[in-house]
């Protein structure tokens, strides 16, 4: 009895995984739920999946995957991929490619792809290539890459401590490179091969729709006592360290000075009036000697109690700040507030300084205040405040602490000095404590729903072995391969994974998959480390859908593509991970 009421859970777990027609979250919230209603499992055990170190160390690879991005590590790889690709196809997809398999063999690759997306878009538009021979390349490159250490994606991860738990050791950092850096290397030089000649050539709609000016800022500048700018032209002072930064005028003494015209130096409490990105004003601010003219406080983006926050106020039409002068406001008035600069639609203001503006519908204001600030700005009606602009901030300040946390990670856990999940730990706490990452950052990095995920089909997955279900499927399984060689047992376990994570989530998969990985050896009387280490790849080998991997997804819209699509790429790729663990695997891990 209770081996069918665990199917029928399962068999109800996997339709809504499958049509999300709830969200995954409340998924394996469900799961629990009725895990403990039907009594195969207690409370205590139902819940025992969120002590697991798989989620701890999860949730704490996205924090630290988090802090390498908003130090802007990887963004620099991709900075130089625009610079070196040229307009050759090959040479830019090869770049790519490399680039990607590196950042995600060791970050979760999640976040690299989100980074790439904007970069190979932008490049398209500059080298005039179509983005939709990229995108879905990007993707592969990173599930391919993810599977040659054990942090390379959650699910190896996950099924190093069940494996633990199961009585068979955890995996170790570089375990799975012996066989996963050939199979990623064969991969990728099929995509870059295949890619351009299967994929579609759509068109780039982003290309008309660019304007680099958009997100340029207007912003005033003093410069005080101890600035090493005194004495430099202001054409020559931010050359080196913000080329993009354009000097528009000098202010000294009421005098207006136009830096392609007159030939003076910057003086002590000069103001300059400059137009910048985000990241360039943001990032002056931290420089010694460099102020804002109204502001008593220095703009520092801490971990301290009640931080700084970065963002957008919009003026919205109606409002009560509509063709005042913004001194005049009660924003600049406000001893909380902190504005940096202002952004008009066509960037064209008559008056010659900041605080001149007479505002207009549309106006936007590039601020700094605490957090808790946030939440009196978010009641006004005057102006719109948008906070999504802060997500756009690089702290490249804290770049080298960021990778050298990293490389001290794993450094650490490769040495077995501590195991993955302590170090996983210290390295997220040091991403805070040194400033590369903020503390609301930390938690908008945990992906609550994976997480929740991992700990419900944790459960399950100890539901189907206290019922003895996981075994019945393994006899069931055992029965297809009777008479067989352990070989093409394997073979059949990596491609029931592969086709599973098709529909499922690769976490779900892994978890669901393992006991009958496992339960299959055993009765056929072989070492199961080697099932195991094929689950890794199995779940991982998620080619032929969009559906079944979020970086597909991910890429679905911006590459304008269809679901066959990934099939031309895909089945090619899916059959060639499932045939090469099969032959690998009981190389390195015999049978």
């Amino acid at each position: 009895m209770d081996i069918w009421l665990i199917s029928l859970i399962l068999a109800v777990t996997v339709y809504f995984l499958i049509t999300e027609k709830i969200s995954i979250d409340l998924t394996a919230i469900g799961i629990l739920v009725l895990l403990v209603l039907s009594g195969l499992l207690s409370p205590r055990e139902a819940v025992s999946g969120f002590a697991n170190p798989a989620v701890i160390t999860v949730a704490a690879m996205f924090v630290v995957s988090r802090g390498l991005m908003r130090t802007g590590g990887v963004a620099f790889i991709s900075r130089q991929v625009i610079k070196v690709a040229k307009k050759n196809l090959i040479a830019a997809l090869a770049l790519i490619l490399v680039s990607v398999a590196v950042a995600s063999a060791f970050i979760n690759n999640t976040p690299v792809v989100i980074l790439f997306i904007p970069v190979v878009m932008a490049m398209c538009c500059e080298l005039g290539l179509s983005p939709s021979k990229f995108l879905i390349p990007v993707s592969y490159a990173s599930i391919l890459a993810g599977t040659c250490t054990l942090i390379g994606t959650s699910t190896n991860i996950i099924i190093s401590d069940l494996s633990a738990q199961y009585g068979y050791g955890t995996i170790s950092m570089f375990e799975l490179t012996i066989i996963g850096v050939p199979i990623a290397v064969v991969g990728l030089l099929f995509i870059l091969l295949a890619a351009p000649r299967v994929l579609p050539e759509q068109a780039n709609p982003i290309c008309q729709l660019r304007d680099g000016e958009h997100r340029k800022y207007l912003a005033e500048l003093r410069i005080v006592g101890s600035s090493p700018l005194i004495g430099t032209f202001p054409k020559e002072a931010f050359q080196n360290k913000f080329p993009d930064l354009e000097i528009i005028e000098l202010v000294s003494h009421d005098h207006v000075y136009q830096p392609l015209r007159d030939t003076r130096t910057i003086e002590q409490n000069d103001i300059l009036l400059v137009k910048g990105s985000l990241n360039d004003l943001v990032a002056i601010l931290h420089e010694d000697g460099i102020e804002l003219p109204f502001s008593e406080n220095g703009l520092t983006l801490g971990v301290q109690k009640d931080a700084p926050i970065v963002v957008e106020l919009l003026i919205a039409p109606g409002s009560q700040l509509l063709g005042r002068r913004l001194q005049d406001t009660e924003l600049a008035r406000d001893p909380d507030i902190n504005i940096i600069a202002v952004k008009r639609q066509d960037l064209h203001m008559s008056e010659r300084q900041i605080h001149d503006v007479r505002l207009k519908t549309g106006d936007t204001l590039l601020i700094w205040c605490s957090d808790s600030k946030l939440e009196t700005l978010r009641s006004e009606r005057d102006y719109l405040l948008i906070e999504d602009v802060y997500e756009e901030l690089i702290h490249k300040r804290k770049a080298l602490w960021a990778v050298v946390n990293f490389v001290c990670m794993i450094g650490t856990a490769t040495l077995g000095l501590a195991d993955i999940m302590t170090c996983a730990l210290i390295a997220a706490f040091l991403m805070i404590i040194t400033g590369c990452l903020q503390m609301r950052d930390a938690y908008r990095a945990l992906q609550g729903d994976v997480l929740l995920l991992i700990a419900g089909t944790i459960a399950l997955g100890l539901a189907m072995e206290k019922t003895g279900a996981s075994r019945l499927y393994a006899d069931v399984f055992l029965g297809l391969f009777s008479g067989m060689s352990p070989m093409l047992v394997l073979g059949g376990i990596i491609a029931l994974t592969s086709i599973s994570t098709q529909i499922l989530s690769n976490n779900a998969t892994a978890v669901l998959l393992l006991p009958i990985a496992i339960s299959t050896a055993v009765g056929i009387g072989v070492d199961p480390k080697p099932f195991i280490i094929g689950v890794c790849f199995g779940a991982s080998a998620c080619f032929a859908s969009p559906l079944g991997y979020q970086t597909n997804l991910m890429v679905f819209v911006p590459g304008g593509y269809r679901f066959m699509d990934y099939f031309r790429l895909g089945i090619p790729l899916n059959i060639f991970v499932v045939v090469a663990g099969m032959l690998l695997i009981p190389i390195v891990w015999p049978f």
